[in-house]
């Protein structure tokens, strides 16, 4: 950040009294802009023994493929954004279940939420981040085509949980792979 939001005055980056993080500070108006986490909420789509998953058409990890999820929008619910999220990247409609997975990714400052969704019919198909849609089985996941690490995480959670016969809520924090820098 280099401009206050505010006044348009530059700001700078300092620990402001009171705080012990070094914060964006307006010297001009006084403003403290805070950068907190963004929040990524998806849903595990089921229909009977398949889960629904969509292969990436866009940046990161184009053509691999993840569940139905994105970032949050201001004036929704966690719930609201997971249902949105599929609709957008699968053209299909889910019931929100249960909280299913809750990842921090504090390297990216992320926060992964992933719910358990029941699909409400087959109606589905790629939406324009998505380059094809498809049900899937246990036996059938790609997991070598995995887009991101707290999908991957989240998967193996569902197949444990299923296989065992009791859903949980699972909470996970993945750390920056070893001898990764961030860009």
């Amino acid at each position: 950040m280099k401009y206050c939001s505010d006044c348009g005055a530059s700001v700078t980056l300092r620990i402001p009294p009171g705080d012990t993080l070094p914060r964006h500070v307006c010297p001009s108006c006084g403003t403290i802009h805070y950068q907190n986490p963004k929040v990524v909420v998806g849903a595990i789509p089921e229909w009977g023994e398949r889960i629904l998953l969509c292969r990436r058409a866009i940046e990161p990890r184009h053509g691999f493929w993840t569940l139905p999820a994105g970032f949050m929008e201001n004036a929704e619910s966690t719930a609201e954004a997971a249902a949105r999220e599929t609709l957008e990247e699968a053209c299909a409609r889910i019931e929100v279940g249960d909280l299913f997975t809750l990842i921090s990714v504090p390297h990216i400052n992320q926060v992964h939420i992933v719910y358990r969704a029941r699909l409400l019919d087959l109606e589905f198909g790629p939406g324009e981040e998505s380059l094809e849609v498809a049900l899937f089985e246990e036996k059938d996941i790609p997991w070598d085509d995995i887009a991101f690490r707290t999908i991957a995480l989240t998967l193996r959670h569902y197949f444990e949980d299923r296989r065992r016969g009791s859903f949980g809520t699972h909470n996970a924090s993945i750390a920056l792979p070893p001898m990764a820098t961030i860009p």
